[in-house]
């Protein structure tokens, strides 16, 4: 069977057509829903950027305080991935959330604390218990 330039050129536009739709079909880069990053592939959290962001829209943040911010955060990343899974979502887990709020909030101005105070708590955290969404209580 000899196959014509015709068939050989239709075969090879039908496999390109192909690529891009597979391609498509892939989880997002970082593993997680959401988009490319997902979140930095942290499940069900934001990187500490992105919480900086949301802070900063709050309250206003000085260039000084974001840099403050997000190094407590990035450390505070670091230390629940440091810790056993099982404790990730338990008491261990809540007591260094609220030191981490508790420092945050230590940087920031009087006229501030109050806007932070009324950030609701990322997804899955918080005074909403699972599935978050409740605000978080003063300290």
């Amino acid at each position: 069977m000899k196959l014509s330039p015709k068939s050989i050129i239709m075969a090879l536009a039908l496999g390109l057509a192909i690529v891009p739709a597979i391609s498509f079909a892939q989880p997002p880069a970082g593993g997680a829903p959401g988009g490319p990053g997902g979140g930095g592939g942290r499940r069900g959290g934001q990187t500490p950027e992105a919480r900086v962001a949301q802070i900063d829209e709050a309250v206003k943040l000085t260039a000084d305080q974001k840099t403050k911010i997000t190094a407590i955060l990035t450390k505070a990343a670091a230390d629940q991935q440091a810790m056993a899974p099982e404790d990730r979502r338990g008491p261990k887990a809540q007591e260094a959330r609220t030191a981490t709020n508790k420092e945050i909030r230590a940087l920031l101005t009087a006229e501030q604390q109050p806007k932070f105070d009324a950030i609701p708590a990322p997804a899955g955290r918080g005074a909403g218990g699972p599935g978050g969404g409740g605000a978080r209580p003063p300290q």
